[in-house]
């Protein structure tokens, strides 16, 4: 019987009960099928039994004795693309509030990558199956500079770069409220809420470092507009730290409790500048993306 292998991250299935992330995972079983997978010994977790309530922790590896069918092929879809850089090993782009950078989550066409294939069908072996050629990620709300490899050699070393912290990155966020200090550095460990496990939070049972710094370069009426740096890359860590420190970004329904602006159009986050090194020159290249129009018009 065929073998299927998942690996626990942080920022998908952290925190969920075995049963439950597998039926999740594995579409045609339902929970009570694979608690009897559990029970018979079909799934292991990090090589041996385990119970369908254990609790799943970050670097986890499940075997499931499973014939499961693969995801659906990634399409290459005619979508535009604004393009601010090319050459034979990465592409730098800017990513329109509203895209999804990969499909994954019920969505499975019309994203940046389905667009990044239709363009560059080279990219197709490079990195993850299904997210060719992505480095990094921006959430669905977010625009703005995004770097994309070309080559198997550009996909490692910008992945080394990220990992290592060299890459610079730069945002600009309308946030609610004016800040306290015009200049700051947020330090709050954020991981997966205890309850809400689609949320990330300050509130955490697996805290994780998170470091934020921003820089108020404009303010008008009840909004402020931040220039924010962050020096780790945690899942939604701008949005949770500005959250938590009471100035949610304009337009964050998931974080912004109520008061940023739910009717608002999109998220008001942007990523401005992205500094990196080439990975074949090795030069440092900086590639910048303004401001989209909807901030100017909320904060002219």
């Amino acid at each position: 019987m065929p073998k299927t292998e998942f690996l626990i991250k942080a920022d998908s299935g952290e925190g969920k009960r075995l049963d439950v992330y597998l039926s999740g995972e594995v579409r045609p079983l339902a929970r009570n099928q694979v608690q009897r997978l559990i029970d018979k010994g079909q799934v292991r977790v990090n090589g041996g039994p385990s119970k369908s309530s254990y609790k799943l922790k970050e670097g986890d590896r499940i075997e499931i004795d499973y014939e499961i069918e693969g995801p659906e092929p990634l399409q290459p879809e005619k979508i535009a693309l604004d393009i601010l850089f090319q050459d034979d090993q990465v592409v730098v782009v800017q990513k329109p509030g509203g895209m999804v950078v990969h499909p994954g989550a019920g969505v499975s066409s019309g994203t940046l990558a389905n667009a990044l294939l239709f363009r560059f069908p080279e990219i197709a072996g490079v990195g993850e199956e299904g997210r060719p050629g992505i480095v990094h990620r921006l959430d669905k709300g977010t625009s703005g500079v995004m770097v994309i490899a070309r080559t198997p050699q550009a996909y490692r070393e910008l992945q080394r770069q990220f990992k290592a912290r060299e890459v610079e990155k730069t945002y600009l966020g309308v946030v609610c409220g004016r800040m306290p200090q015009k200049e700051g550095r947020i330090a709050w460990d954020i991981g997966r809420h205890p309850k809400h496990r689609q949320r990330i939070s300050v509130k955490t049972r697996s805290p994780k470092r998170a470091v934020t710094f921003y820089r108020v370069v404009g303010e008008r009426g009840k909004f402020s507009l931040l220039e924010i740096k962050p020096l780790t890359g945690r899942t939604h860590q701008i949005r949770v730290h500005l959250a938590a420190a009471g100035h949610p970004v304009v337009g964050d329904a998931r974080y912004g409790r109520g008061q940023s602006g739910r009717n608002r159009l999109r998220l008001f986050l942007h990523a401005h500048r992205l500094a990196f090194f080439h990975p074949a020159t090795h030069e440092r290249v900086e590639f910048v993306s303004a401001a989209p129009p909807e901030f100017a018009a909320l904060f002219s």
